[in-house]
């Protein structure tokens, strides 16, 4: 497997906010969110590559971590996670996994799927990028099939980078649990997290739903490793 970074951090997103885990990066991506903001392991995949065997013992090292989060890139499209997931429920690990949604779980071990669909503002506009990936991304993004299997099969949250009104209307739209979803407020830095907290939170009071903080950032800034 391709990997960009393993590293021992906290949970800063979502129902697990705060929860000491090792991170496990994977590196390469079926999308090509114009926003995204882990390049190196996207649009410009970089890292190592390790068995499964050598990333669990990684993994061990950083005990007492009990709760691995893989990530991406899309960690889903490695041919090698069910191995690695295997092997981490084997160990009794915690696993999330952080996925776009667009990979089908296929029994895939896994205690929480931690899925992030990706709406229209995701798409790179003309010229940012060959025209051959913005088709394939616009095609590829959402994948209602693949996500109501996740929701069937596995604990699952939703969680949306949310920067303006047109993607609160496009959330409802899509009709997923209310109970399921998270609304983010977009921004790398501490400031500009500040400076729509207030709307995000309006948002949720409105449609019923989780406000979930961004704790690594305020932590630690938009920084690898962390």
């Amino acid at each position: 497997m391709l990997i960009s970074e393993i590293f021992y951090s906290v949970q800063g997103e979502g129902t697990l906010t705060g929860v000491p885990s090792v991170f496990v990066r994977t590196s390469g991506c079926n999308l090509r969110c114009r926003w995204c903001d882990t390049p190196y392991a996207s649009w410009k995949p970089e890292g190592k590559t390790l068995s499964p065997a050598e990333i669990l013992s990684t993994v061990r090292s950083h005990s007492p971590a009990r709760h691995v989060v893989l990530t991406g890139g899309e960690p889903m499209i490695a041919p090698e996670l069910p191995e690695l997931c295997a092997l981490l429920r084997t160990e009794g690990f915690h696993i999330t996994i952080e996925t776009a949604g667009t990979i089908a779980p296929s029994g895939i071990a896994c205690d929480l799927a931690s899925i992030s669909p990706k709406l229209a503002n995701s798409t790179p506009h003309e010229g940012e990028i060959d025209a051959t990936w913005i088709a394939r991304h616009e095609a590829t993004r959402y994948q209602p099939e693949i996500i109501a299997s996740w929701l069937t099969h596995y604990e699952t949250q939703l969680k949306f980078v949310v920067s303006s009104e047109s993607d609160l209307t496009e959330i409802t739209a899509l009709a997923l649990p209310a109970d399921r979803i998270l609304l983010m407020p977009e921004g790398t830095t501490p400031q500009a997290l500040a400076a729509k907290t207030t709307f995000v939170v309006e948002a949720c009071k409105r449609l019923g739903y989780r406000y979930c903080p961004r704790v690594h950032i305020d932590l630690f800034g938009n920084t690898r490793g962390t």
